[in-house]
């Protein structure tokens, strides 16, 4: 997660000797020969690679340090999720994860290559637009294989950050106990008091007493840098942090840093059209994204939290 958006996949000087350990993985997982690899912008936890193939091929590898395996194991369970729900919309593909050398190597995650678009041209509107309906579909199709309960068969991350899950049977209280409460604890373990942060947790009823969401599939990282057109058109989604959950939590991350265009919103609620009250909704499902910036970056999203939740119980009196 970043507080704005970079460019992802753009090839960047090519490195001239590829690491050994990783190619004789790749061979090993893949059959395939790792004839170079370039450095790709974007992303501010893993490093990110395209790799190229002996015959032309092309795959898009993220590294990093083998403590950091159960990020890139989370990664692909969320991306496969998404897979099975997606229709239209590419989702990456998980090809390889692991380690390169046992324990002493590097953590790896192999994904199929996206050709993303970068031109800036004339159609991105109608992509923008194509996007937001195939997101409102694959919200409303995971809905085919929901148990009805919030959550996620697995604990994983929402950035480099520990996002809890399980399941709960009530969407107020799964927001309050699994997304909003752990991130106020961590935030008073680092000495971070945050004036009405019980408060705020009672107060939940107000905005989601009364509000019974679909049990959807939803991305649940949804800033604009993991969204993005493809150059032979459509678009896709990558870098989640899924769960079972409300699909506004989407919608309303994607205002956050710089925000998805126009269009996006249009095309979403075209093909599913968001329920009274999701404007409202959408500054208290913010506030997790706000907490857990301030939990791992510091700074001025502490400000940004603490006003609001301020805010939010003016609205609550």
């Amino acid at each position: 997660m970043l507080a704005a958006p970079l460019p992802r996949r753009v090839a960047g000087p090519s490195v001239q000797h590829e690491p050994q350990a990783l190619a004789q993985w790749l061979q090993r997982q893949l059959g395939v020969e790792l004839v170079g690899q370039r450095p790709v912008g974007g992303g501010c936890i893993h490093r990110a690679w395209e790799l190229q193939l002996a015959g032309g091929r092309r795959l898009f590898a993220k590294t990093n340090r083998a403590a950091l395996l159960p990020l890139l194991e989370a990664e692909a369970d969320g991306l496969e999720a998404l897979r099975r729900a997606a229709g239209a919309l590419q989702i990456p593909e998980p090809l390889a994860l692991g380690l390169t050398a046992g324990g002493s190597g590097e953590a790896v995650l192999v994904l199929s290559w996206l050709e993303l678009e970068h031109s800036g041209g004339g159609s991105q509107g109608r992509g923008w637009w194509q996007l937001g309906a195939q997101l409102a579909a694959l919200h409303r199709g995971s809905l085919n294989d929901a148990g009805g309960e919030f959550g996620w068969s697995r604990d994983n991350f929402i950035g480099s950050g520990p996002q809890a899950n399980g399941w709960m049977a009530s969407w107020c209280d799964f927001f309050g106990q699994r997304r909003l409460a752990p991130q106020l604890r961590r935030a008073e373990a680092s000495g971070q008091r945050l004036p009405g942060a019980s408060a705020l947790l009672e107060a939940l009823p107000h905005w989601l007493g009364g509000h019974h969401p679909d049990a959807c599939l939803v991305h649940g990282d949804l800033w604009s840098g993991n969204a993005a057109l493809l150059a032979g058109g459509g678009g896709a989604l990558f870098d989640p942090a899924v769960y079972r959950g409300d699909r506004e939590v989407d919608l309303a991350m994607a205002q956050l840093f710089g925000g998805f265009p126009t269009a996006f919103f249009e095309g979403y609620d075209a093909t599913w059209p968001r329920p009274e009250g999701h404007r409202q909704r959408s500054q208290l499902y913010n506030l997790y994204h706000q907490l857990n910036h301030a939990n791992l970056f510091g700074g001025g999203y502490w400000r940004q939290a603490a006003s609001s939740i301020t805010d939010l119980l003016k609205q609550a009196r």
